[in-house]
């Protein structure tokens, strides 16, 4: 039950890890992901930085030829008391200043579009800086999950060698269980034999007292005829020791009448 207990315990540590190392996957992915995005931004920042400075470098060159074109304009402007260019000053003056116009309104939409580049880049350098603040925030939760899995690494390693321990001491207790089952089974199989051999003797000891029986009957009857005999014998000695007797009174009754035979023949 011990060893159950901790296997469960052990499969539970291992479901959690999986759910961690799969948490922590899916936050790689979209650290990853946001990474991607944020590096295609700052690709994208990049782009804009040089197509702004690309702008900038075109809209000094177009203050440049302004400039260029002002002086021009006042030159031209000076010499519009010159009388061989005085036919040719106003077609070249509106010229002049259509390009001025043309450039003025070119400048302008540079302008515009380098402030709305310039807020771009603003926008585009605080989505930097919040996605590297979510980056050093990601990193932080990667640290704490990395020392989540190392400790929790730990416990598993903990709990390994403890369910190590366990098994050997279960293969241990498992030997010793066939080991007491064989020997249960040898003890049964002996039982057996022992039974049996109770039975035999059993009925060996059934027919020994049979016999028994029948020799304590005989020896009654042999008992019974020994005690007949010695009757008989001592009827037989009796008889002999009266045989005896009446012999001995026989032989006194001869000696008495040899004695008187002898006194009659003396006399």
């Amino acid at each position: 039950s011990t060893i159950q207990k901790q296997r469960r315990e052990l499969q539970l540590l291992i479901a959690e890890l999986k759910d961690r190392d799969k948490e922590l996957n899916d936050m790689v992915a979209v650290h990853q992901r946001q990474l991607l995005a944020w590096e295609d931004d700052r690709q994208k920042i990049l782009t804009l930085a040089e197509r702004c400075n690309l702008l900038k470098n075109e809209l000094n060159k177009r203050n440049e030829i302004v400039k260029s074109l002002t002086k021009r304009l006042k030159f031209l402007e000076s010499q519009q008391n010159d009388s061989k260019t005085i036919e040719n000053t106003p077609q070249k003056f509106k010229e002049l200043s259509q390009k001025v116009t043309d450039a003025t309104v070119h400048c302008q939409a540079l302008e515009e579009k380098n402030q709305s580049l310039h807020c771009l880049v603003l926008e585009l350098s605080a989505k930097t800086g919040q996605l590297q603040a979510r980056e050093q925030e990601l990193l932080t939760m990667l640290k704490l999950k990395d020392e989540a899995i190392l400790e929790t690494t730990d416990h598993i390693t903990d709990f390994t060698s403890k369910f190590k321990k366990l098994e050997s001491a279960l293969r241990a207790a498992k030997i010793e269980e066939f080991s007491l089952n064989k020997e249960k089974e040898d003890l049964k199989l002996r039982l057996k034999e022992l039974i049996l051999e109770t039975n035999k003797l059993k009925d060996d000891l059934c027919e020994k007292m049979k016999e028994n029986n029948k020799q304590q009957e005989e020896i009654i009857h042999l008992k019974q005829e020994n005690s007949c005999l010695r009757n008989e014998l001592a009827l037989i000695v009796e008889k002999a020791k009266r045989k005896d007797q009446l012999l001995q009174f026989a032989k006194s009754k001869q000696a008495r009448t040899d004695t008187e035979l002898s006194s009659l023949r003396q006399v």
